[in-house]
């Protein structure tokens, strides 16, 4: 397993993104913490990775909060010994299908700042109780295609980055390895490719990644078999946003 022994916090346990990488997680051997903002949805999560074998608890967390995010994280690190991967699957509240001419600087704005605030204090927070040790910083992130309508969501994805970049420098030399997921949405299981001239219909393979494979590449990534790899964007995209 490759993330035997490994204590792993998911943020934004309960959507599909988070749900999958936690599945993922616990199925390779690491101890997980669903952590969001429902405790009933959260559970409903827990108790499928429980039935496959895995296992997780759930808290009640907003990481918008940061003195109980700093709670959460010392209670997960002093029952557990630290914590060895952090994953960053919240949504940033983005307000999309209107024009930016159409817009309001508030609308464009909050998923901008929501997304630098959430993972800075994801990393900053989980940081400090991996110092010592090594660990892994991931986040999920958006496309670079240019695509309309979709609000602040492209500026949010590359300060995203940019903070991600900066984390690394300033981590590396603590064994923290930070990296992003880059991928253009994902769809439900048996849906329907989008129809030519849709913006989304451009991966060279002919469709976008399973929540399952997107989750496979957040295991590859916190695992040891990427452990030079930080500083780094992961891309899912199926080579509609080429390197």
């Amino acid at each position: 397993m490759l993330l035997q022994d490994k204590t792993a916090i998911v943020y934004g346990a309960a959507g599909l993104v988070g749900a999958a990488v936690a599945g993922a997680f616990a199925r390779e051997g690491a101890r997980v913490v669903l952590a969001g903002r429902t405790q009933q949805t959260l559970a409903k999560v827990a108790d499928q990775i429980r039935d496959a074998g895995g296992a997780a608890q759930t808290a009640v967390v907003d990481v918008t909060d940061t003195a109980a995010m700093r709670a959460h994280a010392a209670e997960v690190a002093a029952a557990s010994g630290g914590i060895d991967i952090a994953f960053n699957a919240t949504s940033n509240d983005d307000l999309q299908d209107i024009q930016l001419l159409d817009m309001d600087l508030g609308d464009f704005a909050r998923p901008v700042s929501k997304a630098i605030a959430a993972h800075f204090t994801i990393a900053t927070v989980t940081a400090r109780h991996m110092l010592g040790r090594g660990g892994v910083i991931l986040a999920m992130g958006g496309g670079r295609e240019a695509i309309p309508l979709l609000g602040g969501s492209h500026v949010a994805w590359s300060a995203l980055a940019g903070l991600c970049r900066q984390l690394a420098a300033e981590l590396g030399p603590h064994g923290i390895r930070v990296a992003w997921l880059l991928s253009p949405g994902s769809p439900d299981p048996g849906a329907v490719p989008p129809a030519d001239g849709d913006p989304l219909a451009g991966p060279l393979i002919g469709r976008r990644p399973s929540y399952q494979e997107v989750a496979n590449a957040a295991v590859f990534a916190a695992s040891d078999w990427a452990a030079t790899m930080t500083a780094a964007e992961i891309n899912l995209t199926g080579g509609a946003v080429p390197d």
